[in-house]
């Protein structure tokens, strides 16, 4: 069932993500159809061992919504700059399905009926996530400072125009341009 889940809800995620991007942009791309799949392994990931297939369904659909504006709210309007969207679309996705998991894995929505009663088991998830998100700002606070006392966090401006492939390694990834 756990693989038959998160084949369903990164399929899913995957079609919905190419549908807005095709309402929005009159196109959908590669790069955004990989992107909604992995929304929708990322929001699944904490319900797969107890939610139905229907249950997968609605989630890879509400990831794919829910990540897509993320995407575009942290991108766009924020101006952050959120390498391959990974905050937007694991981060945001995987508090989703931490949060979904309440809902879709009651008996009655499909679920495998292994979760506490629906409000007690969101009770449940939220301090989960409340305690993880506290933890994750603690731990990367801590690893940040760090960094930035020993190696700095970022390259100078002349690396970064230079190419970091040649600041870096000390090689270029394309001579010929």
């Amino acid at each position: 069932m756990t693989m038959l889940v998160t084949h369903l809800s990164a399929a899913t995620a995957a079609l919905v993500w190419a549908l807005l991007e095709r309402i929005q942009h009159g196109k959908c791309g590669l790069i955004g159809i990989v992107t909604g799949l992995i929304a929708g392994l990322a929001t699944i990931t904490p319900a797969s061992g107890d939610v139905g297939p229907m249950g997968a369904i609605c989630i890879g659909a509400l990831a794919a919504v829910t990540c897509y504006f993320a995407v575009n709210l942290i991108r766009n309007k924020l101006k952050i700059d959120d390498s391959l969207d990974v905050f937007a679309v694991h981060g945001v996705g995987g508090i989703l399905g931490t949060i979904l998991l309440a809902f879709f894995g009651q008996e009655a929505l499909g679920g495998l009926g292994l979760v506490k009663p629906m409000f007690e088991q969101l009770n449940i998830q939220l301090i989960a996530l409340g305690v993880t998100i506290a933890w994750s700002a603690v731990a990367t606070v801590i690893i940040m400072l760090i960094v930035k006392a020993t190696i700095g966090i970022r390259v100078s401006q002349e690396d970064e125009d230079k190419g970091l492939d040649l600041a870096e390694h000390g090689e270029s990834a394309y001579d010929e341009f």
